[in-house]
């Protein structure tokens, strides 16, 4: 722990986070002075997670009239020069490893690394004007997200850990299993049919995961197989807001693997994980 301490006198304290020092401009009197503002994990995670959306809605707008592929593909290549650029300014200590990038086993001995996903839903992305597509940034130490943020740039919304996220009220209905729109999966099918759910569809894992966050949809179960930066940022929001996160099995989520393909994921609230994961199981 480590404190700054402005010409004012005032002092802001470092917690456990890394801290990275921005510039704000306050008046004193007659003269400005540059005092430091300390941003977290949580806060950058936040902070690179929205900027990363502001430049991908430029990016749709702006080829609104090109081919899919050549939208989609500038969207994946600017967002992750955008994310791979600051963050390499903000935490030049830290490893990354980027969907979009070259990975690079240094990550492996790395206390700290960062997991993204530049663009989770291309396709989404692609598909004017469907909002179900996400940016997803997340912090790692020792196998497990510590910070992280997953931004829903089309609905202008960015949720992080280290903020006041809360499980919503239970909907008092049938459990509402979320999956993909394109392949629903043996998982998801198995936990609706054993719990007598309904189905809902949605396109990127990132926006399938906020909605149950967001109390829209109670259980996120996927067997089709992902990458580590399809689930970190998720996985971190959804725990920091109380809810059940694991492996299908109900074993740990561990991160930072020399291998980054996740092969399962159940993401839901805390009452039905049980149930879901004794459902996928009986199915076999």
């Amino acid at each position: 722990m480590g404190s700054l301490r402005s010409r004012s006198g005032e002092s802001c304290t470092c917690n456990t986070d890394r801290c990275h020092v921005l510039s704000v401009t306050t008046v004193l009197g007659p003269r400005q002075v540059v005092s430091p503002v300390v941003e977290n994990d949580h806060e950058l995670a936040s902070r690179l997670a929205a900027l990363a959306g502001d430049l991908l809605i430029a990016v749709r707008a702006e080829l609104s009239e090109a081919e899919v592929d050549v939208r989609k593909d500038e969207g994946d290549r600017r967002s992750h020069n955008m994310l791979m650029h600051e963050l390499q300014a903000a935490r030049p200590n830290d490893a990354i490893l980027s969907e979009e990038g070259k990975d690079n086993a240094v990550r492996l001995s790395a206390d700290r690394v960062w997991i993204i996903d530049p663009l989770d839903g291309t396709r989404e992305f692609g598909e004017i004007p469907r909002t179900d597509w996400a940016v997803h940034v997340a912090l790692v130490e020792n196998g497990r997200p510590t910070a992280g943020a997953v931004g829903l740039p089309a609905l202008q919304t960015t949720l992080q850990t280290g903020g006041d996220l809360a499980m919503p009220e239970p909907w008092g209905g049938a459990p509402r299993v979320i999956a993909s729109r394109s392949r629903p999966g043996p998982a998801a099918e198995a936990v609706a049919e054993a719990l007598n759910g309904e189905m809902i569809f949605m396109g990127s894992a990132g926006a399938k995961a906020m909605a149950v966050v967001c109390g829209e949809a109670d259980i996120y179960a996927h067997t089709g197989g992902q990458y580590e930066w399809d689930s970190c940022a998720p996985v971190a929001v959804a725990l920091a807001a109380g809810l059940h996160a694991s492996r299908i099995d109900g074993s740990p989520l561990v991160y930072n693997n020399e291998n980054p393909y996740m092969p399962d994921l159940l993401i839901c609230r805390p009452e039905f994980a049980q149930a879901s994961i004794s459902a996928v199981k009986a199915a076999g």
